[in-house]
């Protein structure tokens, strides 16, 4: 097994970016989902909300600062103003930093919403789900857990059920594996990827946001591919598709490095 592809998603909710390579550093994929956008009242806003996030493309510079490019607009730099603002991502509360009065602007307009960017700067942190990872750990603007891993078997056998195939940016992963049978990350517990080691904690319980087509920025009027992963994938927690993991100290990750299952159920 290898890693088939990589995704950053600098900005919760907004498109992400195909990369070769990534450090994981102590939030997870160095500078993922740092950036988020909230509403009036400080609560975070994605693509199920608002599906036309999809359009909006974050790039990284050679510093690792973020810029966003709109659709038939001009490149805007992302930075962190020294407004400190208390976000809600889910069930947490955490501190951030006002991003930029430009990008504030233009992504309201292009929403028809009044929204703001913050950052998560190193001096906050937001504690990992500690139902299955239960030591001190951060985790940045992701949901739960620094990383999502998905196996490309599992998107053909789901695709072979669909009647209009959707690709995998449909389900947002950090860590693509190609070479497993379908299906059977949902046993993987422990695997070494290159030099690094991870926990692979949980399946991923799947929304609203797969139906988001990421290149037209419209939900799905069937309700797919979630529609059909509901009839054969769906457990007590949810419609699975992807398992969490977390990384056990900082390594860097690439295309192409060896995907060994060290323990399994």
């Amino acid at each position: 097994m290898r890693v088939h592809s990589l995704f950053l998603y600098p900005v919760k909710s907004l498109a992400g970016i195909a990369v070769d390579s990534f450090e994981l550093d102590q939030f997870g994929p160095a500078g993922d989902r740092r950036w988020m956008l909230v509403d009036d009242e400080c609560q975070f806003v994605t693509q199920r909300t608002v599906p036309q996030l999809a359009l909006v493309q974050p790039s990284l510079g050679a510093d690792g600062g973020v810029s966003i490019t709109l659709p038939g607009q001009p490149l805007i730099a992302l930075q962190a103003s020294g407004e400190s603002l208390s976000v809600r991502v889910w069930r947490d509360w955490v501190q951030g930093q006002v991003g930029c009065d430009a990008a504030n602007g233009a992504v309201s307009r292009f929403c028809g919403l009044s929204l703001r960017f913050v950052f998560m700067p190193h001096s906050s942190f937001r504690q990992v789900q500690t139902n299955l990872a239960t030591e001190r750990r951060r985790v940045s603007f992701a949901d739960g857990y620094p990383l999502l891993v998905t196996n490309t078997a599992s998107l053909v056998e789901l695709n072979e059920r669909l009647a209009v195939s959707v690709d995998m940016r449909h389900f947002r992963p950090n860590i693509v594996v190609d070479g497993a049978a379908a299906w059977s990350e949902d046993s993987w517990q422990a695997v070494t990827i290159g030099e690094g080691s991870y926990r692979v904690l949980k399946p991923c319980s799947r929304c609203v946001m797969t139906t988001v087509n990421p290149d037209t920025g419209e939900k799905a009027a069937s309700v797919q591919p979630l529609r059909t992963l509901a009839t054969y994938r769906r457990t007590a927690d949810g419609i699975m598709f992807g398992m969490n993991a977390i990384h056990d100290s900082p390594c860097r990750l690439s295309v192409g490095d060896c995907v060994i299952v060290n323990q399994s159920e």
